[in-house]
C-alpha cells in the first residue's frame, strides 16, 4: 500500500469482507440495487447504512463497494468476481478509486460478535495493543477537506468514499461534508456507516438515502443463528426458544446474537445472580467475590454481563417480563428487587469503570470496587 493511500484511510480488509456470501436477510435489497445499476439507473449520490451492530450493515456496504468497482460486475451479479484488477487492488488495500475515513492508527475496538463488521487498517501502530477509544475515531474537518481532490478530480470513472463511524464526525467536519452532499459529482458515491444514526446532524441525514437494512424477518434470523451455532451455546445443546431469546437480547441483530452466545460471559448469567444474592445476604464478602470472578472473566466481560443483567432488572422494575427466561431472574427478584435509583447508580458505576480502565486503572481495583457496590444493589 502506498503512503498516500494509507494516509487517506484506505483499509486492509480480507476476502471475508469483500467477497463473503450475502447474508440471507439482505438478498432482496441486493437484488434491487444491482438491478438498478445494471439497468443504467444510477444509485443515489449518498447512501446511509445505519443501525445497531450485528445486523451486517458493514458486510453489505463492503460487498456492494467491491461489486460496483468490479470490472466484471455485469457477468457476476451475486458479487464481485474477486479476480479482476479492481478486485486485486481491493485485496491489497491499494484501490485508487476508494477512499475511507476515519484514518485509524491503532487497532479499532469493535463488536467482536460480527467479524464482517470489523475493520482492519494498515495505518495503525502495530506495537500497540490498547483499543482505540471513540475519541480517537473522530472524523475532523481536515479529513473531509483531504477528500476534496479525490471527489472533484473528474474524468476518472467511478469513485467511492466510505465514512465509517459517521456519527464521529465533528460539527465542522459534518458542515464541510454538506457541501459535497449538496453538489453531487458524476460517478462519485458516498457511503456513510453509523451505529448511532441519532447522533448524525439532521442536515446530514436529510441529504442521504438510508438503506433499509434494519428489518430482519425473525424466521430468517432464527434459521441463520441456529445454523451458525450448530444447535449449541457454550457447548450446551439448545432449542429454538434459546435461539429466539438470544436474538431478542441482541435486539434482532443475528450476528450480535451469535457473538453473544459465544461470549465467555453468556453462560455465567446464573452465576452472576448467585453471587449477587450471596453478597446481599452477607454469605460472601466482596473481596472473596472479586477474587473469584477475576479467575472467571476479564473485567470488560464482567461489565458486559452486568449490563445485560441490569437490562432485565430494569424491565422487571417497570412491570415488564424478563427477557432471560432461562436464569429465572423474576424468581430471584421476588425476594429482593432493587430500587430504580440503585439500578441507575450501579449502571453509572459500570460506565465509570469503563472510563477508568481506559486510564490504566488496575483490573483488580476495578473488580473490588464493583463487587462492593454490587453488594448494596
Amino acid at each position: 500500500m502506498s503512503d498516500t493511500m494509507e494516509n487517506k484511510g484506505a483499509i486492509d480488509t480480507t476476502d471475508s469482507i469483500y467477497f463473503a456470501p450475502l447474508l440471507p436477510w439482505q438478498q432482496t435489497l441486493w437484488s434491487q440495487l444491482t438491478t438498478r445499476v445494471l439497468s443504467q439507473q444510477s444509485l443515489p449520490h449518498a447512501l446511509l447504512a445505519a443501525g445497531m451492530q450485528g445486523m451486517g450493515k458493514r458486510a453489505f456496504v463492503w460487498r456492494l463497494v467491491a461489486w460496483l468497482l468490479c470490472r466484471e460486475r455485469h457477468t457476476h451479479l451475486a458479487g464481485a468476481c474477486a479476480k479482476c484488477e479492481s478486485c486485486q487492488w481491493l485485496k491489497s488495500g491499494t484501490h485508487p478509486s476508494l477512499q475511507v475515513l476515519p484514518i485509524i492508527r491503532m487497532p479499532i475496538s469493535t463488536d467482536s460478535t460480527d467479524n464482517a463488521e470489523k475493520l482492519s487498517n494498515k495505518a495503525k501502530d502495530k506495537k500497540s495493543t490498547k483499543p482505540v477509544g471513540n475519541s480517537a475515531l473522530k472524523i475532523k474537518i481536515d479529513d473531509i477537506r483531504a477528500l476534496q481532490p479525490f471527489i472533484y478530480q473528474g474524468g476518472q470513472g467511478m469513485r467511492i468514499c466510505v465514512l465509517d463511524q459517521a456519527e464521529q464526525m465533528t460539527v465542522a467536519a459534518a458542515n464541510a461534508l454538506l457541501k459535497t452532499l449538496e453538489e453531487p459529482q458524476s460517478q462519485v458515491h458516498l457511503f456513510l456507516i453509523s451505529d448511532a444514526p441519532a447522533q448524525l446532524l439532521p442536515t446530514i441525514k436529510s441529504r442521504v438515502q438510508q438503506l433499509p437494512l434494519q428489518t430482519i424477518d425473525i424466521a430468517i434470523a432464527v434459521d441463520y443463528v441456529t445454523n451458525a451455532l450448530g444447535h449449541t451455546v457454550n457447548r450446551e445443546v439448545v432449542g429454538t426458544a434459546a435461539i429466539e431469546q438470544l436474538i431478542q437480547l441482541a435486539n434482532g441483530a443475528p450476528l450480535a446474537a451469535i457473538g453473544m452466545a459465544q461470549a465467555p460471559w453468556y453462560s455465567k448469567r446464573g452465576l452472576w445472580l448467585t453471587t449477587w444474592q450471596a453478597l446481599r445476604s452477607g454469605k460472601r464478602s466482596s473481596v472473596a467475590a472479586s477474587d473469584y470472578w477475576q479467575n472467571q472473566l476479564g473485567i470488560e466481560a464482567f461489565i458486559q454481563l452486568s449490563e445485560m443483567m441490569l437490562l432485565d432488572m430494569r424491565r422487571v422494575s417497570l412491570g415488564l417480563s424478563e427477557l432471560q427466561k432461562d436464569v429465572k431472574l423474576s424468581t430471584v427478584l421476588e425476594i429482593h428487587q432493587p430500587m430504580a435509583a440503585g439500578l441507575e447508580t450501579f449502571a453509572s458505576s459500570l460506565q465509570q469503570t469503563k472510563i477508568a480502565l481506559q486510564q490504566n486503572v488496575q483490573e483488580k481495583f476495578a473488580y473490588d470496587k464493583l463487587m462492593q457496590e454490587l453488594a448494596y444493589l
